[in-house]
């Protein structure tokens, strides 16, 4: 009886280092013109207005949040938002993102991510650029929790064509009310004749440590053969993980990964386009 107390109390113990599956979180797309839960008074559009002042004008001005951001368009229509609660400095948040397209001039998007304190009268935080590809918007999962009072948020931007799609991945994390990037991850899919090959994105936390829980991101490349009959002979059927795990350094107060195995396959893949 004693040993089996002893067994179930170490559980307990080493429950918060376990890693943790992240769960996708629900992502709304709200009516512009519905009332922001808790303010009767203020819409969505009034929240979107704090960025583009007059539907038809450019965004105010903001800072990309990554160097491969592109250019706002010279007009931007106050499309609808996802919109996503988060925790950030243990005080309940309003992240909503914004897609609004792309200048003629840029070869990537322009997407808006924002920030709302909404605990009284509903005000602008934060704003960036997370757009790093043509279309963009909250990922799978769209946050991560880095604590009982930290969420990470996710964004992800594509384009496509006929055989091959690209992907860029931000992990973001709030500190002092403002958007900090830890980490950009670019994947690539290709589907032909003969195969298929796709590279994933799965993401783990793990708890037990302050400030912020260490964050695990796996990629699985996986090349699956069709069934088809093509002009190339179709390859054999594999599978690996890439893992980078980010972790909290106190002394250079931001994440630092443990590897930059993801720089490399961005190298690799770039020899596929």
């Amino acid at each position: 009886m004693t040993s089996i107390l002893l067994r179930f109390l170490l559980a307990c113990l080493l429950l918060p280092w376990l890693w943790a599956t992240a769960d996708a979180e629900t992502v709304s797309f709200p009516e512009p013109g519905s009332a922001v839960p808790g303010h009767p008074d203020t819409t969505y559009l009034d929240l979107a207005k704090l960025i583009i002042p007059d539907d038809g004008t450019a965004p105010i001005q903001m800072r990309d949040l990554t160097d491969d951001g592109g250019t706002p368009p010279p007009t931007a229509n106050l499309t609808d938002a996802a919109v996503l609660t988060i925790k950030a400095g243990g005080k309940d948040r309003l992240a909503m993102l914004y897609d609004l397209g792309y200048s003629s001039d840029s070869a990537e998007g322009f997407a808006v991510l924002a920030l709302f304190d909404l605990s009284s009268k509903p005000r602008l935080l934060d704003a960036a650029n997370v757009a790093v590809d043509r279309s963009t918007y909250f990922g799978e999962p769209a946050k991560l929790s880095l604590g009982a009072g930290d969420d990470a948020i996710v964004t992800t931007s594509t384009h496509f064509n006929s055989n091959q799609g690209y992907v860029g991945t931000l992990l973001i994390m709030v500190r002092n009310d403002r958007f900090e990037l830890i980490d950009t991850i670019y994947t690539f899919n290709e589907n032909y004749c003969a195969y298929r090959r796709t590279q994933n994105l799965a993401f783990q936390t793990r708890g037990g440590k302050k400030p912020h829980a260490a964050i695990k991101v796996t990629v699985t490349d996986a090349t699956a053969p069709s069934s088809e009959s093509c002009e190339e002979p179709a390859p054999k059927a594999v599978s690996h993980d890439i893992s980078v795990t980010y972790r909290w350094d106190k002394a250079k107060s931001r994440y630092v990964r443990n590897s930059d195995a993801f720089g490399r396959l961005s190298a690799e893949n770039e020899k596929r386009f």
